[in-house]
């Protein structure tokens, strides 16, 4: 009797163990099926990590793209968006680039910056000749980028939100926001932007790209549940990139006159600032070297 107990038990007890290994199972393959099913970057994107006269693209050992205008003006740290292949915002990068940003592009782990939120961390100390620095993401990145920044603010001068919004509260940080919306985005929660929008400063500034949509801010194609743009992506990315530099410009403009925050190194306005130098631990590599070059 306590025999056939005993085997009893062990049969309840394999039974459990099997149910708990396909749950474990299922549950591995499920999120392999997710992370693996993410959009991919468009033939825009790689033309666009080409080196040139005015943009030179260097790629770190852990993928992280930089791209170093001729003439360099601000830093901009950028998150990419939830799912989406990093190098569709190289046209993104390149644009801001042309402007006289230099861009650190992130590379995020699955493609999902949830994953990885202190992906940014160093970057800015790298890099001490720049003088004004900027953080910002798309969507589930730029969601990203704000949290970063809410244990950050003091190392950045502004925050970037392309189509995206912070769950932290950074009503009283001394961090400037611009917020850039596509008129025809349908995959941003309106509500949830809305009932956010209390966590910004309230001097943050909205901009609405007519005829826009989410996806429009990267080169990945359409994205599901999207609304029809107007306007071509690569419209919107220029579009963006003018009002992200309009935005920096007079942002900056404002820092160095008032003396709110960190001061240009030897005087030097933005429009004097010299090539940056990385520091001697620095983890990215020197801007001149490993770059892409156009064939």
């Amino acid at each position: 009797m306590m025999r056939q107990q005993a085997v009893v038990r062990k049969k309840r007890i394999y039974a459990v163990a099997a149910v708990v290994l396909a749950i474990i199972l299922l549950c591995g393959i499920g999120c392999a099926v997710y992370v693996s099913d993410y959009y991919h970057a468009e033939e825009e994107a790689v033309q666009a990590m080409a080196s040139d006269d005015h943009v030179t693209v260097n790629e770190t050992e852990d993928g992280v793209l930089l791209f170093l205008p001729d003439a360099l003006k601000a830093g901009l740290i950028f998150y990419p968006g939830g799912k989406v292949e990093y190098t569709a915002y190289a046209p993104l990068m390149r644009a801001c680039a042309q402007r006289g940003i230099f861009c650190v592009l992130l590379k995020m782990p699955w493609n999902l910056a949830v994953l990885d939120v202190n992906a940014a961390d160093g970057i800015t100390q790298q890099y001490p000749d720049i003088d004004a620095w900027y953080l910002g993401g798309h969507s589930l990145g730029g969601a990203m980028a704000a949290n970063y920044a809410a244990s950050h603010s003091g190392e950045f001068d502004g925050l970037i939100l392309l189509a995206a919004y912070s769950t932290k509260d950074l009503s009283g940080s001394d961090l400037t926001v611009l917020s850039v919306c596509g008129s025809e985005d349908q995959v941003l929660n309106a509500e949830k932007y809305a009932a956010n929008q209390s966590n910004l400063p309230a001097d943050t500034i909205e901009v609405v790209i007519e005829g826009g949509c989410h996806a429009g801010f990267g080169t990945y194609g359409p994205q599901s549940g999207d609304g029809t743009p107007s306007i071509s992506s690569q419209e919107q990315i220029d579009r963006t990139a003018e009002e992200i530099w309009i935005w920096c410009k007079a942002e900056a403009n404002i820092l160095f006159q008032n003396n709110l925050r960190r001061k240009p190194s030897c005087g030097k306005t933005l429009e004097q600032s010299p090539t940056p130098t990385p520091s001697r631990c620095s983890s990215l590599p020197p801007m001149a070297q490993t770059a892409h070059r156009m064939p």
